[in-house]
Formats: structure tokens, C-alpha cells, sequence
């Protein structure tokens, strides 16, 4: 297997992970990492024994692919940069910090012919994968992503920094396009939305009911879909999804319970976590994708139509907030 030679650009508390994996998957050739920092670049670099790059341009010069972990407002200019010089490239979500960079981006990598994907990492949960084999066509999906408050996530709003996950996947598990949006939010502890909620309406007539909060005591990342063959619930903390669907042949593994007296029965099952890191099977993905093995698992415009989803509903949210602010008395 021919070695793709890999970087981190960005090693804050979330690429020190990505150095960590892309330092152990067998397809990664490790060649060091890159951060305006140079303190934490030196650091990182000297932990895993490889080069503190001083500049995007020795990056480039030194590898073949790179995973790009730094500010959301920063992923477009830095994204452009190397996809310009034949470079492929993971970026964090979300995918850009506007539709219009998000649209540029996948242009432009469409016409320099390289691999480029965005870190919806959610796709590589064990609970969503277990998915996978099933007839998925949701009636209605609702989701509730809490999560306590971490100052470093503020510079978005909480639909950017959470809720983003989600309409990922509804959009995935759907397959349909959105016609209306409704949402609302509120602002807490930050200048941003700290709480919002979303009602998504798709073209198909399914819903999906999303919410997400930066600012609860107790963390929860769950989504259940609800079809007409079978129910779904997902958790995706846990990385666990119970399976509730109409029993066809007697073969079928899992637990029977009878429906009264139609004669039906309901079959349950429950797959467990199996043990995969979502961000190594991610970055795994990306260099298959790189090598020609396999398509990237989230395509630029899917990350796009993503991203221009959560501004939507960030924009009606922030609305509902000015709305608030207007009616509270003097």
C-alpha cells in the first residue's frame, strides 16, 4: 500500500485528535502539522516526532492531503490555498462560514481535480451506520443534541456549532430537498444563539424536529426517525440504536412482541457500539477517498446544502431573538 503523505493544520483541542490518528492509520504517512501558535506547533511536533511547518507553503510542499481544524471563518482561505496547489483535504465542518465560499470552494476543487471532504463526523457513528442495510424512508425525524457550555465553541452560533450535526443527517436519511423552515432561538450566556429549535419541512412530506442547546447540565446527542415500517432510536453519545420494525419471516433475529390481536408483530433489536473511533473511521474514509478506493462519505455539496440549511435557521432564530428583545418592557 502506497504511504499518502499527511498534515494537521490547525492543533487546537480538537486537531491534536486528528495528528493522533493520522499518526497511527496504515495508509498515513505522518509528516507534521502546522498551527499560527508556534509554541503548540513545536510542542505537538515534537510529541509525534515530526515537523513543525512554519508556513502553509512548506505544508504544501511536504504532503499529499491535509486536515484542516481551524476557525470556521478561516476554512475557506486556508481550503483555497491548497486546493489550489493539487493538495486534497479534510475540512472541519462546517464546510465554510457563508453559501457563497461554500459554493466558490466547490468550484473550484471540481476544477483542480482533488479529493476534498468536510468532518460531518456523525456519519461514521456506529448508531447511524448500523442503519445502513435498512430501508430508511422517515415520516418524521426529531433530534436533541445538548451539550454543556464551552466558551471555545462561541465565536458561532449553537446551529453551527451543534445543530449543523443534524441537519446532516436528516438531509442523508431523507433524501429530499427542504421547503420550509421554521425555527427559533435564544441567547443566553454568548452574543450567539446559545438554544435553538427547527422545524424542517422536506419536498417528500417528511419532518424532522431538531434541537440543541450549548448550555445544559446534563449532555444528550439523540435522534429518532419514525417511518411507516419501523421505528428508530438512536444514540448517538452511546454510539447504540434500538431497532423496532413490523416482523417478516420467522428467521429474523431479535425479540418478537406480538401487536394485540392484528396477528402482527413487532420485531426489536439492538446494536450495540462496536467499538469504532468516529474521527479515525472518518479520517480512514478520507484517504480511501484519496487513493481512488472509494467516493468521499460527504460530498462538497452536501456539506454545502448543509451549511445553507443551518444559516437559514440561524437567521430566523436570530429574528425570533430581536423579536423577543422588542416586546420585553423598559
Amino acid at each position: 500500500m502506497n504511504k499518502i503523505k499527511t498534515a494537521v493544520v490547525g492543533v487546537g483541542s480538537l486537531g491534536r485528535h486528528h495528528l493522533k490518528w493520522l499518526s497511527q492509520i496504515e495508509r498515513s504517512e505522518l509528516i507534521g502539522c502546522y498551527d499560527i501558535d508556534s509554541e503548540k506547533r513545536d510542542k505537538f511536533a515534537s510529541v509525534y516526532g515530526v515537523k513543525s511547518f512554519a508556513t502553509l507553503e512548506e505544508v504544501a510542499d511536504s504532503c499529499d492531503a491535509v486536515s484542516i481544524v481551524v476557525t470556521t471563518k478561516a476554512h475557506y482561505d486556508v481550503a483555497s490555498f491548497f486546493i489550489e496547489r493539487g493538495i486534497h483535504c479534510l475540512i472541519e465542518k462546517p464546510i465554510t462560514a457563508t453559501i457563497d465560499e461554500a459554493n466558490k470552494l466547490v468550484s473550484f476543487a471540481q476544477s483542480k481535480g482533488v479529493t476534498v471532504t468536510v468532518g460531518q463526523i456523525e456519519r461514521f457513528n456506529p448508531a447511524v451506520l448500523s442503519l445502513a442495510e435498512l430501508d430508511i424512508r422517515p415520516s418524521f425525524v426529531e433530534a436533541h443534541r445538548m451539550a454543556s457550555f464551552d466558551p471555545r465553541g462561541t465565536d458561532v452560533a449553537v446551529v453551527l456549532d451543534l445543530m449543523i450535526h443534524d441537519i446532516d443527517l436528516v438531509l442523508m436519511f431523507t433524501g429530499s430537498k427542504v421547503v420550509d423552515i421554521q425555527a427559533s432561538a435564544v441567547a443566553v450566556i454568548s452574543e450567539q444563539a446559545d438554544i435553538a429549535n427547527a422545524r424542517l419541512t422536506f419536498e417528500n412530506g417528511a419532518v424532522a424536529n431538531l434541537t440543541s442547546s450549548r448550555i445544559s447540565l446534563k449532555p444528550m446527542r439523540k435522534l429518532r426517525i419514525f417511518q411507516k415500517s419501523g421505528y428508530y432510536s438512536l444514540d448517538l453519545a452511546s454510539k447504540q440504536a434500538d431497532i423496532y420494525s413490523l416482523a417478516g419471516s420467522t428467521d429474523e433475529p431479535g425479540m418478537r412482541i406480538p401487536l394485540g390481536k392484528s396477528g402482527k408483530e413487532i420485531l426489536y433489536r439492538k446494536k450495540a457500539d462496536n467499538g469504532q473511533d468516529m474521527l479515525g473511521a472518518e479520517l480512514t474514509a478520507f484517504l480511501d477517498a484519496v487513493a481512488g478506493d472509494r467516493k468521499p462519505a460527504v460530498t462538497l455539496e452536501e456539506a454545502t446544502e448543509a451549511l445553507r440549511i443551518a444559516l437559514e435557521v440561524k437567521r430566523i432564530g436570530i429574528e425570533s431573538i430581536d423579536r423577543m428583545l422588542e416586546s420585553e418592557p423598559a
